[in-house]
C-alpha cells in the first residue's frame, strides 16, 4: 500500500462565520460572556446575633479514649502511654471558624465540532438564543459542575478536513504500508545466516494495529467523513469558599484545623456582616469577605447564592504524666482527632 499524506488538523470556520450571530460577536476573542444584570432586592441588614456560642467541655474519659485510638492506629507506637498515662490537667482552646461560600455561574462559548451523525443543519434557520437566554441549571447548589450545550440554530455540516472526507488516515504504526519489519530479524529476512522462520524470510510481518489495511479510522470524524460544526456553550458552576479561623494560642497549626469539622453555631443564606459576635475577629472577617466576594466574582460571573456559617471548633490540650515525665497531646474537632508530636514510646518499624 502507498503512503498517504498527513493532513493538517481541522481548522475553525471562517472568522466571520459566526460573527453575525447576535450575542456571539466575541467568540473569536476567548468566548467569555459577561453575565447579564439580575434584579436584586434591597441588601439585607445585619440580623440578630445568636445567643448560644458555646460547646460542652471535653471529658477526661473521651480524651483518654481518643488517645488510645490514636496510639493503636500507629504501628510504631506503644500503647503504654495511652493506657497508663495519668491526665494531670486539660486546657481548652476552642476557636471559631467563619466560612463564606459564593456559588457562581459563568458562561463561555467556542467553536466546536463532532462527527456528523445525521443531525439537522439548522444554522440561521432561526435566530440563535443569546448565551444567557439558554436554560441551564445546576443539579445541586454549592458543588462544582460543568455542562456543555450545543447552541440551537448554529449548526452546519462540512467535510472533515483532517482526512479530506475519506474517513480514514494512514496508519502511523506501519506508515500506511500494512506491514512492519519483522521484529525477530529486523527486516532482513535472515537470522544467524538462516531464513527467518518468524516471517518466512520476507522480512515483514502483518501490522496488527490496522489489520494490514494500512489505514485507521479518522479520529476526528470517526469514519463519518463529515463534521457537524456548531457553537458550544460551556456553563460552569463554581463554589468559591473562603475561611477565617480565629487565632488561638494552643500551639496547634491552623492548617490542622482544615481537616476537621466543628459545632455549627450559625448558618444563613442571608448575607450580612455578623455584628455583635463575641469575637470581633469574626465580625471583621465576615464584613471583609462579603465585600471581597462581591468585588471579585460579580463582574465575571453570576452569583446564584451565598451562605455563611460559623463553627466552634473544639480544641483541648491534654497534659499527662507517664513514667515521671509530663507530656501532652491535642484532641480537636468533632471527630476527636489527636495530634501527639512528642509521643514518648515509639519504635522503628520495618514493614515486610
Amino acid at each position: 500500500m502507498s503512503n498517504a499524506g498527513v493532513y493538517p488538523p481541522p481548522t475553525a470556520p471562517p472568522a466571520n462565520m459566526f460573527g453575525n450571530v447576535p450575542g456571539y460577536e466575541d467568540i473569536a476573542n476567548g468566548g467569555f460572556i459577561p453575565p447579564t444584570p439580575m434584579k436584586h432586592g434591597p441588601l439585607p441588614q445585619p440580623g440578630p446575633a445568636p445567643t448560644e456560642w458555646s460547646i460542652p467541655s471535653l471529658s477526661e474519659e473521651v480524651a483518654r479514649e481518643a488517645f488510645k485510638s490514636f496510639a493503636s492506629s500507629n504501628c510504631c507506637y506503644s500503647s503504654a502511654p495511652a493506657n497508663d498515662g495519668v491526665i494531670t490537667n486539660m486546657e481548652v482552646y476552642n476557636t471559631y471558624r467563619y466560612r463564606l461560600e459564593t456559588f457562581t455561574e459563568s458562561r463561555s462559548t467556542e467553536w466546536a465540532h463532532k462527527p456528523y451523525e445525521g443531525e439537522q443543519a439548522d444554522f440561521y434557520t432561526q435566530t440563535a438564543p443569546r448565551p444567557w437566554e439558554i436554560n441551564a441549571a445546576p443539579s445541586k447548589h454549592f458543588t462544582n459542575q460543568t455542562e456543555e450545550i450545543r447552541v440551537p440554530y448554529t449548526s452546519s455540516i462540512k467535510v472533515c478536513d483532517k482526512c479530506n472526507g475519506q474517513g480514514t488516515l494512514p496508519c502511523t504504526e506501519c506508515n500506511g504500508d500494512g506491514n512492519k519489519p519483522c521484529w525477530v530479524c529486523n527486516g532482513s529476512g535472515t537470522r544467524s545466516n538462516e531464513n527467518c522462520t518468524r516471517c518466512n524470510a520476507s522480512g515483514k510481518e502483518r501490522c496488527t494495529v490496522c489489520a494490514a489495511r494500512g489505514t485507521k479510522e479518522c479520529d476526528t470524524c470517526k469514519g463519518k467523513r463529515q463534521l457537524l460544526s456548531y457553537i458550544k456553550l460551556k456553563v460552569k458552576w463554581t463554589n468559591e469558599v473562603d475561611d477565617h479561623v480565629v487565632e488561638q494560642n494552643s500551639g496547634l497549626k491552623v492548617d490542622d484545623l482544615r481537616l476537621v469539622s466543628g459545632k455549627e453555631l450559625f448558618k444563613s443564606s442571608q448575607i450580612y456582616p455578623l455584628l455583635g459576635f463575641p469575637n470581633p475577629s469574626i465580625s471583621e472577617a465576615s464584613e471583609r469577605l462579603i465585600r471581597e466576594h462581591q468585588s471579585k466574582y460579580a463582574q465575571t460571573s453570576r452569583i446564584l447564592q451565598q451562605r455563611q456559617t460559623v463553627e466552634l471548633i473544639p480544641i483541648t490540650k491534654v497534659n499527662y504524666k507517664w513514667k515521671g515525665d509530663i507530656h501532652f497531646y491535642y484532641v480537636y474537632g468533632n471527630e476527636n482527632k489527636v495530634i501527639a508530636n512528642d509521643y514518648p514510646a515509639t519504635c522503628c518499624c520495618v514493614i515486610l
